[in-house]
C-alpha cells in the first residue's frame, strides 16, 4: 500500500512526505537505512538516535510538582518504612 511518494532531484536527494516522518518520528539529522530484502528495497528508520531524539525522550515526560507538605510526607513515610523495627 504506497502512502505518499517523491521525486529524486538531480542530485539524487529526496523529500520524506510530513505523513511519513510523523509515522517515523523523523526529525532534522534522523537517519534512515535502506534494507534490499527479497528483491525490493525498505527504507527503515535507523535504530541509530540523534541526540535530539535522545533529549526528546529523557525530557518528555515532566513529573507533576508537588508541593513541600507532599515532599515532607514522603520524607517521613520512607524513614519510617526503613527504620521500622519489627
Amino acid at each position: 500500500m504506497t502512502i505518499a511518494s517523491s521525486k529524486v532531484t538531480a542530485q539524487g536527494q529526496i523529500s520524506v512526505p510530513q505523513e511519513v516522518r510523523r509515522k517515523l518520528g523523523l526529525s532534522p539529522g534522523s537517519v534512515l537505512e535502506w534494507i534490499e530484502d527479497k528483491g525490493a528495497i525498505r527504507v527503515q528508520r535507523s535504530t541509530q538516535h540523534t541526540s535530539e531524539d535522545i533529549h526528546r525522550r529523557v525530557f518528555a515526560r515532566k513529573p507533576a510538582p508537588k508541593t513541600l507538605d507532599e515532599l515532607k510526607d514522603g520524607i517521613r513515610k520512607h524513614a519510617r518504612s526503613k527504620h521500622a523495627r519489627g
